[in-house]
């Protein structure tokens, strides 16, 4: 049972209030906004939209390094598609139909990467002048099903480094991209997963 002074200190730690100076306090002194400063800092460059003057990333190294994973991912969906398409043998339908859920996959990670690359005021590089250039995988077009299986393996495992590094670059710089990345990463991981079981039955 709670004393009359244990209810007390935990209504006083539970409330939210507005002070008249325009801060706002949360479950007691080690919290506070400054409300009317936010509101302020708010109505100032709208034209950056969700980019505000707390963003402490180098936001066109960020955009830069997004635009290599958009890449990335492009030709990865590229040769996850010739490889849908090209898979035959005995053992094909099966490998063809991973091949193609995966190829599905990493076209939704391009979307995601390019949405945030414009979230940052930045514009998504879809040149396919570039594409190759800029990737980190490479376009590897293999004539057996165990190749492919391989290559695309080869491609998982670049894609989850690269992405260690980008989440390690950006650090809590900027959260909202970390967890795009580290998100991302976990799919490629799996996808790593699943062509090395392939192999195995190769």
């Amino acid at each position: 049972m709670h004393t009359a002074k244990q209810a007390k200190q935990h209504a006083k730690q539970a409330k939210h209030a507005m002070t008249g100076n325009g801060h706002s306090q949360h479950a007691g002194e080690d919290f506070e906004i400054d409300v009317r400063a936010l509101r302020e800092r708010a109505r100032e460059h709208l034209d950056e939209g969700a980019v505000t003057e707390d963003y402490r990333a180098d936001r066109d190294a960020v955009v830069h390094m997004l635009n290599d994973a958009l890449a990335t991912e492009l030709v990865c969906v590229l040769r996850y598609k010739r490889h849908h398409f090209m898979a035959t043998g005995i053992h094909a339908e099966p490998v063809a139909a991973e091949f193609a859920e995966h190829a599905a996959q990493e076209q939704d990670h391009a979307d995601r990467i390019a949405a945030r690359i414009v979230q940052l005021g930045g514009e998504p590089d879809f040149s396919p002048d570039s594409l190759s250039s800029r990737s980190h995988a490479e376009y590897v077009t293999c004539k057996t099903l165990r190749d492919m299986i391989r290559e695309n393996l080869v491609a998982e495992r670049i894609a989850i480094e690269s992405y260690r590094e980008m989440i390690h670059y950006l650090g809590d710089r900027d959260t909202t991209t970390r967890r795009l990345l580290e998100e991302i990463l976990a799919v490629e991981e799996e996808h790593a997963d699943d062509m090395r079981d392939l192999l195995d039955r190769e």
